[in-house]
């Protein structure tokens, strides 16, 4: 599936265009980037359908790149849009802060052409001299070169998931193949994915394995065994497939998904009673004797502790509350009744207001909140306050006619200040006030937790949006006490927002836990432009797994009515 390096690609093609200032054309291929990186189905099975051009945003011109990026892996408008500029676009832009204007500022001024470039003249103090920037973006660019410097190779769950479950079906109708499991951080429903290990059983481990070694995605072959075999796919996500007994399948599929500090402790816990256990069973330490290993269940089970999903095994406390049969009874998948973050072609989403409730009741969902931006983010589109008192008459239409409830809310900029960009009148007026940090990242961590806790203390907020900011392998979240403002997000009755786009997976699962723990209560968003986006309601729902949240501690799981009660509230 190609979908991720599609988006990307057009992403990047959008970005040059914007370097030389062509018109029109950048938001274009950023809209068209985001339907497909959103897009559940494979973009290869709508093209073979003739049907690009139906998919919103994709005109006859960006269809037929796409169509020369499927035949042939690249698109020469691309490496034409590259040759015209001295600049390494690419490798620049990694740095947070560093978007086209900055990157041709730096250019003019510096010659800079490289992130090596952009380092030595950083740490000789040339760009604060440069007018415009100082000595506080300076610092910041050489914080971000660090982290464009790491490897940021793993793949994000979201966009490797299609491809991840075609695998699995695919190897699940194979003759060969009796059972069928992924393993390893996906199915622990980690943020980032290295490599993806599955996990089978068959009497005839080498059909299995020439049947991996000849799928079509399959790139290189690294290593092939009897029962083992590791590929890497066009992609260039690792794949390993191994074939285990049917008496080994449970103790290997424990092996393989827990992370390291939770098998560790879990092998402590068999020493204690006098057992071993690895990734082919359970045994007695003394003579050896197999004791479990077919099925997890038995594993656990035989060691006196409660089996947990595999969302926990992240060595949280879950083995002691396993112990003491006290784990918490997750926040099912598909438990969401509807989203609290979408946004139209009101602000930067591609479809209509309609189009994403239709999509949503088509989901079974019972509501869906559209909250387009306000504020000072211009690349957005944001709305001001005449158009939202237009926005509000559409969407009254709407719930008028339609059986999906159609909450209007607002994703409103939290100001450096700590106030919100729109008046006390209109947050009277909104459903939902969606308060979030999109400009002035960069304040020190005392600063920023001054804004977001007088942003909560003094407006009406309901949610607190993507509460760190962060952006899974190109930007880390900004920082604030934790503490102070989850202590703010309590007394305020505001909702820690947890945004399941697949670059943001935000708020962070550890942090999901602490804020529960401090008593916060949690909504579910998707933050969707586009209809495809809704289906990531899945990724925020297993943040929320990852974090121990129960249905009761997510606003998203209650009737429409007892939603509109809470909301009132405020």
């Amino acid at each position: 599936m190609k979908n991720g390096v599609l988006a990307k690609l057009l992403f990047d093609i959008a970005e040059l265009l914007e370097l030389q200032n062509v018109p029109f054309k950048p938001r274009a291929y950023q809209n068209a980037a985001r339907v497909i990186e959103s897009l559940s189905d494979d973009i290869e099975d709508v093209w073979k359908a003739g049907k690009l051009t139906e998919l919103p945003s994709i005109g006859q011109g960006i269809a037929e790149r796409i169509d020369e990026f499927l035949k042939t892996g690249k698109i020469k408008y691309y490496d034409e849009l590259k040759k015209k500029l001295p600049m390494d676009v690419e490798q620049l832009s990694r740095v947070q802060g560093l978007g086209p204007k900055r990157i041709k500022l730096l250019y003019e001024q510096l010659k800079i052409k490289t992130l090596d470039d952009l380092q030595k003249a950083a740490e000789v103090h040339k760009i604060q001299k440069i007018k415009g920037l100082g000595p506080k973006v300076e610092d910041d660019i050489l914080k971000g070169i660090t982290f464009a410097k790491k490897d940021h190779s793993r793949a994000l769950l979201g966009y490797i998931m299609p491809l991840v479950e075609q695998l699995r079906l695919r190897l699940e109708k194979h003759s060969a193949v009796g059972r069928v499991e992924i393993a390893g951080s996906y199915r622990r429903k980690r943020e980032t994915i290295g490599d993806i290990d599955i996990l089978v059983t068959s009497s005839k481990p080498k059909e299995v394995m020439e049947f991996v070694t000849s799928m079509s995605e399959v790139a290189d072959v690294l290593a092939r065994g009897e029962t083992k075999t590791s590929v890497v796919l066009s992609g260039g996500i690792q794949v390993d497939v191994r074939v285990v007994k049917e008496k080994e399948f449970g103790s290997a599929l424990q092996y393989f998904t827990g992370n390291k500090e939770h098998n560790v402790k879990l092998r402590q816990i068999a020493l204690k009673k006098g057992l071993t256990l690895n990734e082919y069973g359970l045994f007695t330490l003394k003579n050896k004797m197999w004791v479990a290993g077919k099925t997890e269940d038995d594993i656990y089970k035989k060691l006196g502790i409660d089996v947990m999903p595999a969302e926990l095994r992240e060595n949280m406390g879950e083995l002691e509350f396993g112990a003491k049969h006290k784990l918490p009874k997750l926040i099912g998948y598909g438990a969401a009744q509807g989203d609290f973050q979408t946004h139209t072609t009101w602000s930067d989403g591609t479809e209509s207001i309609e189009a994403m409730a239709v999509a949503a009741q088509k989901l079974g969902w019972a509501f869906i909140t559209i909250t387009d931006h306000v504020g000072q983010i211009g690349v957005a589109n944001p709305l001001d306050e005449r158009r939202l008192g237009q926005q509000a008459k559409e969407i009254a239409k709407l719930n008028d006619k339609m059986k999906i409830r159609i909450f209007h809310g607002a994703e409103v900029d939290i100001l450096k200040s700590g106030e919100l960009a729109l008046s006390k009148t209109w947050q009277k007026k909104l459903d939902v006030v969606l308060a979030s940090v999109h400009l002035a990242t960069k304040m020190t961590t005392d600063e920023m937790t001054k804004r977001v806790c007088t942003a909560l203390e003094s407006n009406r907020v309901h949610i607190l949006g993507h509460p760190t900011g962060r952006l899974l392998n190109q930007r880390e979240g900004f920082t604030f006490d934790f503490d102070a403002v989850f202590d703010a997000v309590k007394k305020a009755d505001t909702f820690l927002d947890i945004d399941g786009s697949p670059e943001r997976m935000d708020l962070p699962y550890n942090l999901v836990k602490g804020a529960k723990d401090a008593g916060c209560k949690f909504s579910l968003s998707t933050d969707a432009h586009s209809a495809a986006g809704l289906h990531s309601m899945m990724l925020a729902e297993s943040i929320a797994r990852r974090g121990w949240l129960e249905a009761r501690d997510v606003l998203n799981t209650q009737p429409v009515k007892e939603i509109e009660r809470v909301l009132r509230k405020k």
